[in-house]
């Protein structure tokens, strides 16, 4: 008997105890912004991201064109850093938005940019692994869910897009902007983007993603699958990443040492994907109705 009361006390004591909030890799990835963050803010601003026009307003609005985003939606940021562009959308917008940052520095400053705007929707920032959204949030909670060159550092894409399908509401879409692996063109150049993205994953604490593996992830959940691009800016508009290559040289992080025999290792693309509107394991048949508006008229 005493035994039994034992083994059910230990028991109920597992039960109240809550599971690790964050992963290993994730806590690297906190630690390293929260030694950065001031860093990348005296370069970027608030908007901590590499492709990007001169005015990175107009790179906002073009977001918010091609995430869909609109009044009255719920939008998850997922990896916000210090919530520039979550505060921009709800200036713009009467939106609510969460956002999650792995990083306590970046929680800190987002309370401060929030506090200095006046802001038409509403904007939660928290501390997280947005690895466990589903587990955070509850599932299908958001109209859309965002990553602004935040996916790539995520160890485990397959497991972060599953979270992704599994919060979104049916019909919401997945919104990713990132850089991607370059495919090898020949051997030579292949060795050197090898060697480069290597650089860039160990500096930034990332795992730059490999285009085929996240598409196909996205398609075995059944989401439904819009468009996969390449960001589109004029010319005159965009950044050309200067701001990226000053950021190295003036901090030293994966500083490039000379552009002799350099091959660019990445590319940028926007993925949209939308999770359908109805249960695909369902009605399997509903296949080519990807807007919620089509189902009404079945």
């Amino acid at each position: 008997m005493g035994n039994e009361n034992i083994i059910t006390r230990m028991k109920n004591l597992f039960k109240q105890t809550k599971p690790e909030v964050v992963s290993a890799h994730s806590t690297n990835v906190g630690a390293f912004y929260d030694s950065t963050t001031s860093k990348f803010m005296e370069v970027y601003g608030e908007v901590i991201q590499a492709f990007r026009t001169t005015d990175v307003k107009v790179y906002l609005d073009y977001t918010i064109e091609n995430a869909e985003l609109k009044d009255g939606q719920k939008i998850l940021d997922a990896g916000c850093g210090v919530g520039g562009p979550a505060s921009y959308f709800a200036e713009k917008l009467n939106v609510q938005v969460e956002g999650i940052t792995v990083s306590e520095v970046q929680v800190q400053k987002s309370k401060e940019i929030i506090a200095s705007k006046k802001l038409k929707g509403i904007v939660n920032i928290q501390q997280g692994d947005y690895h466990r959204i589903d587990e955070i949030f509850g599932s299908n909670i958001f109209d859309r869910v965002i990553f602004l060159e935040s996916f790539g550092h995520s160890d485990n894409k397959s497991l972060l897009i599953e979270k992704a399908f599994k919060v979104l509401k049916p019909g919401g879409i997945l919104y990713i902007k990132d850089l991607f692996k370059r495919e090898h063109p020949n051997e030579e150049d292949g060795k050197k983007i090898d060697r480069i993205i290597n650089e860039i994953n160990k500096a930034y604490c990332y795992h730059v993603a490999d285009l085929h593996e996240v598409l196909a992830a996205m398609r075995r959940l059944n989401f439904i699958l819009l468009f996969v691009k390449t960001p589109e800016v004029k010319v005159g508009e965009f950044e050309h990443l200067t701001i990226s290559n000053d950021f190295q040289n003036l901090f030293d992080i994966a500083k490039i040492i000379s552009w002799e025999d350099y091959v660019f290792p990445i590319d940028f693309y926007e993925i949209k994907v939308m999770k359908p509107p109805f249960d695909m394991n369902k009605e399997k048949h509903l296949y080519f109705l990807n807007r919620p508006e089509a189902v009404t008229q079945l």
